[in-house]
This record gives structure tokens, C-alpha cells and sequence, in this order.
């Protein structure tokens, strides 16, 4: 062995209570973790996805009852909760949909070097949270 390999901590037992508290994650890492988190959101509420475009574009009575629904609510679902579960919708689908373009120009171009997977992640979650909060400013009505 090599005198570097010698004074490099070695980690035998990881203590999930100490070890993983401390431990900081690259923006890529987080990006990779909530790419996953915001299609499993999108693949467990695809049926309520499709409520909501099946009563938008079927009538103009399901039109009024779908927008009835963000502010009188679903029966015992009050709206407020109906618009954060919509701009959970709509966080997964802008982050999935920009982390997915970015793992494709990655591909595409062969870009796996670390700095620009760092400053790549970074332009992903600020313009998920970006975009998501511009979209959810409109669902709440402040514009």
C-alpha cells in the first residue's frame, strides 16, 4: 500500500445516527434523489391526474366543477389542500421534466465532468423551484 491509500479514513461501521446526519450531499446527488422522488409523486398520483384532465376538457359543467374544486374543495377535501396537492403536482412534473432535460443534453454531449454536473444541479433545482413558484403564485392567486 501507498502511503496515501494509509491516511485515508477508512469507514467500517457507518452509524446511521451519527455518520448520515453529518454527511452533505452534492447538489448533483440531491438532484439525482428528488428526480426519483418527483416521479414516484407523478406515477402515484396519476389517477388524479387524469381526473383533473378528464373534468377540465369534457364539458363546460365539468369545466366549472373542476374549478369549483380548487376553491370550495372535494366534498370532505377542503380546497387549500386540493392547491397544494396540485403545486406538488406541479414541482414534480417541472423538476422531473428539468432534470430529465439535463440528464439528456449530459448524454448527449458526453458533459460528465464534476464541474459541470455541480453547476448543472444547481441551475435544475433553482429553476424547479423557480418555475414552481411563479406557477404556484398564479394557483394562489397573487397575480
Amino acid at each position: 500500500m501507498t502511503e496515501i491509500a494509509k491516511q485515508r479514513p477508512e469507514f467500517r461501521n457507518i452509524n446511521a445516527i451519527t455518520d448520515l446526519t453529518t454527511y452533505r450531499l452534492p447538489p448533483a446527488g440531491w438532484v439525482s434523489i428528488l428526480h426519483r422522488v418527483s416521479g414516484a409523486i407523478l406515477f402515484l398520483l396519476l389517477p388524479f391526474i387524469i381526473w383533473l384532465f378528464d373534468t377540465s376538457v369534457t364539458s363546460e359543467i365539468s369545466f366549472a366543477r373542476f374549478s369549483s374544486a380548487f376553491g370550495a374543495g372535494l366534498g370532505f377535501v377542503p380546497g387549500w389542500f386540493v392547491k397544494l396537492v396540485a403545486l406538488a403536482l406541479i414541482w414534480a412534473y417541472l423538476h422531473h421534466f428539468v432534470a430529465g432535460v439535463r440528464h439528456l443534453y449530459m448524454d448527449a454531449t458526453h458533459s460528465v465532468t464534476k464541474e459541470f454536473g455541480r453547476s448543472s444541479a444547481i441551475v435544475t433545482l433553482v429553476l424547479g423551484v423557480g418555475l414552481t413558484a411563479v406557477l404556484g403564485a398564479k394557483l394562489f392567486g397573487l397575480y
